[in-house]
């Protein structure tokens, strides 16, 4: 069931149709609070998030794609989460999600890589906010321009600019711990 479909019938009360989107987007969901910053607190914002989501599922677009209609909610209650606390959660990032192809048999490859991936993602984390989110949501969860642009509710140029600038401050921070 492709999700036009889950929506017509969650819409009409079918829960199981519901449920097979929760079953859809979860991981991605879940992916998105914590690198948004909701750190520990992930699994709280997404349950929030689609609750949210079904109780506005009748004011939803039909002519828009979910997804980045749910990853809004998420981000909308990632920074309500934040907000609240008082202060900014560091940005959490697996390495699984961007291991690099080392031969498994190559002891010197992977560690190599994974002391690259480490200093990437502390680079990534130290960005601006605005600068860490549009990377994030553009390289990490491999969101179009206009994806990204609908998730953190900004303008098409913000993000192309921010996810520049992101970009280029990434290219010197890596380059100078690698030189």
């Amino acid at each position: 069931m492709d999700d036009d479909e889950a929506i017509t019938r969650a819409l009409s009360g079918d829960l199981s149709a519901y449920e097979a989107l929760v079953a859809r987007y979860s991981a991605l969901a879940h992916r998105t609070a914590a690198m948004l910053g909701a750190g520990d607190e992930a699994e709280d914002v997404v349950q929030e998030a689609f609750v949210k989501a079904y109780r506005h599922l009748a004011s939803f677009r039909r002519d828009a794609p979910f997804r980045p209609w749910l990853l809004r909610i998420v981000a909308n209650e990632t920074h309500n989460l934040t907000r609240s606390r008082g202060r900014r959660t560091e940005l959490t990032l697996r390495a699984s999600m961007s291991a690099d192809a080392a031969a498994p048999d190559d002891p010197e490859g992977t560690a190599v890589a994974t002391d690259r991936r480490a200093r990437l993602l502390e680079a990534v984390r130290r960005l601006p906010d605005r600068e860490r989110q549009a990377v994030v949501c553009r390289y990490f969860l491999q969101l179009s321009e206009a994806e990204t642009a609908q998730v953190l509710d900004w303008p098409l140029g913000t993000v192309k600019s921010s996810t520049h600038r992101g970009l280029a401050r990434l290219r010197e921070e890596v380059g100078r711990d690698l030189a």
